[in-house]
């Protein structure tokens, strides 16, 4: 009779047992939110470096053909050779068609951080040049505009 007295109460947890359960839970929990709550931003930054470098590469596979930058990034995207492209210090160079080997991009990406057209530079001395349309840091504590 003793057996079945002690059995009769030890069938559920204790409050003291419970109260430690959801204690470590919430530790566990405290240190693992922190670590996905900006993977959504991580992710669009990485999205953003990696248009960065596939628009770099067209906008390089466009001067090496033809031997000036393109006027616009559009122009990386176009069906038909642009009759005008620029050079080093900016200006308007005549395209020989024949050296034209587009398109070079299929589809223009924007900034994934921002949502908005990436930045093209067609003034001297940084003609060519690709930025993110985003500003100030990223996650990884450099500016957007040094990607």
């Amino acid at each position: 009779m003793v057996q079945t007295h002690a059995l009769k109460y030890r069938k559920g947890f204790t409050l003291v047992e419970l109260l430690i359960v959801i204690i470590i839970i919430a530790v566990l929990a405290a240190i693992a939110i922190p670590k996905f709550s900006n993977s959504s931003v991580r992710s669009k930054e990485s999205a953003l470096k990696s248009n960065l470098k596939l628009v770099r590469n067209a906008v390089d596979l466009f001067r090496n053909d033809t031997g000036v930058y393109p006027k616009v990034l559009g122009d990386l995207a176009a069906t038909a050779a642009p009759a005008n492209g620029l050079n080093a210090s900016g200006a308007n160079t005549a395209i020989t068609a024949t050296d034209w080997r587009g398109p070079y991009i299929e589809k223009l990406p924007t900034d994934s951080v921002t949502g908005a057209a990436l930045n093209y530079d067609t003034t001297s001395p940084n003609v060519g040049r690709v930025r993110a349309a985003a500003t100030g840091n990223g996650s990884d504590g450099t500016d957007y505009q040094t990607w």
